[in-house]
């Protein structure tokens, strides 16, 4: 059942580990990837999410970590729920070797990764945790002779090239690196000028099949966006479902609204805790009817499947980040639906997107739909004592709690930009307002997830 993965040169215990698994036949990524990992060469993989590539480039490094030998492979991700997803792959391709993998991210007690990392022999983290740890001094990496640099591109969008070199400059010089990225930037392939030796670049086709995917648009007035999006959801013959926005505030107002019309809808985004992203993502998995709204930070690297429809509710930025949306759906010979909703706010954005000569995005004119008039109750509870910015401390004065924007500046509410990790990773900082002067005194308290 496993003979093609034979042919790339893997281990009877490793065969018998991905057979297990229920693995017949390899990727193009694994069957381009695993023999030039396996004879030792640094390797730069042009590959989406859900292409195979976690055993692609995983089969070379477990075919070579040895048990007992301290941290030998350091692999690492853009977000939390990567890390999970990817150490998860490993355990299971690992069953025979025994060997210890920690996921290492932040938004979590960072007291029980201390003794994990004293016996891991693979970690697979995100930059700003892993950077912490290297500052505390709790991970040593010099006998790590594997690195990976999984979604580079998307590690970069969020700000962590300089946490990225950083982590690179404490590796040993003397080792194999693999970078994988849905696009090749001129800044990923500086990176890998800088930190590569004579890497080969391997590019394989996207996962979408272009034919199965249709692509639509519609453009109304932006107070009806949200009435359209209800009408479509229910008419439309749809499973589950990702609605993206561009903010984590658009986020939990859409999903909260979607609820109130009796759509099952959860919000992803940033600002959420560990528990409450891994629950949103198990009642995803476990439903066969569902609505993901989610941002395209929180959303990159989760590898979602059985996908319908896509929408774009605010409309991305430029092609690229289209492209990465609409690939959630249309996977492994399956229909797929890419709907963006216009209203007036969107048409710069969307100029954009449709200066890619290779995109074709069908106009459709609106149907009638019911109006419906969204709830502004959490604006109005914004500035309250009982929501997520405002509360009262132990002495009834306000506390607000402030997010670093993309440019590191501090902004209170919902104003901060997207942030998914860097350097403690859920990017709060609290500030107290002092008993005596509560309008102007403000001292630093320390994170809640050091």
């Amino acid at each position: 059942m496993v003979e093609k993965f034979r042919k790339l040169g893997l281990k009877e215990e490793f065969l018998q580990a991905i057979g297990e698994l229920g693995f017949k036949e390899p990727t193009e990524i694994q069957e381009k990837t695993i023999p030039l990992a396996l004879a030792g060469k640094d390797i730069i993989g042009g590959s989406a999410t859900g292409s195979g590539k976690t055993l692609a480039f995983g089969a070379g490094i477990l075919e070579n970590v040895e048990k007992g030998k301290g941290l030998q492979s350091l692999i690492l991700v853009p977000t939390r729920e990567l890390a999970e997803q990817v150490s998860k792959s490993l355990i299971s391709f690992a069953r025979f070797k025994h060997l210890r993998i920690s996921s290492i991210y932040g938004g979590v007690s960072i007291l029980p990764q201390f003794r994990e990392l004293l016996e891991a022999e693979i970690v697979v983290g995100t930059p700003g945790r892993i950077l912490d740890h290297l500052e505390r001094d709790t991970i040593n990496l010099n006998k790590v002779k594997f690195l990976v640099l999984d979604e580079a591109d998307r590690m970069l969008d969020m700000g962590f090239l300089d946490d990225v070199e950083k982590i690179i400059k404490k590796c040993p010089e003397k080792r194999q690196t693999f970078l994988f990225s849905a696009t090749i930037s001129e800044e990923i392939t500086r990176l890998s000028e800088r930190y590569m030796h004579s890497p080969v670049e391997i590019a394989v086709d996207n996962q979408v099949d272009p034919s199965k995917l249709e692509q639509v648009f519609y453009d109304v007035r932006s107070y009806e966006k949200f009435s359209l999006l209800v009408h479509l959801l229910k008419e439309e013959n749809s499973a589950l479902v990702m609605v993206f926005t561009n903010t984590k505030h658009n986020a939990d107002y859409i999903a909260r609204n979607l609820g109130k019309v009796g759509i099952d809808a959860m919000a992803l985004h940033g600002n959420l805790s560990q528990n409450q992203r891994t629950r949103v993502l198990e009642h995803f998995h476990k439903s066969q009817k569902f609505v993901l709204v989610c941002t395209d930070v929180a959303a990159r690297g989760l590898d979602i499947k059985n996908v319908s429809h896509v929408y774009n509710y605010d409309s991305p930025k430029n092609s690229t980040d289209y492209v990465h949306r609409i690939g959630r759906t249309a996977r492994a010979g399956k229909e797929g639906k890419a709907i963006t909703i216009l209203g007036e706010q969107d048409y710069d954005n969307f100029r954009n997107v449709q200066r890619n000569p290779d995109l074709y995005i069908k106009k459709i004119e609106a149907p009638e739909f019911e109006r419906i008039q969204m709830s502004l109750e959490h604006r109005e509870r914004r500035f309250s004592g009982g929501n997520r910015n405002f509360g009262n401390n132990r002495f009834g004065a306000q506390r607000r709690v402030f997010h670093r924007d993309r440019g590191g500046r501090h902004s209170g509410g919902y104003g901060g930009g997207e942030r998914e990790e860097k350097r403690g990773d859920n990017g709060h900082f609290r500030r107290k307002s002092s008993f005596r002067d509560r309008s102007r005194r403000f001292s630093h308290v320390k994170r809640s997830d050091w």
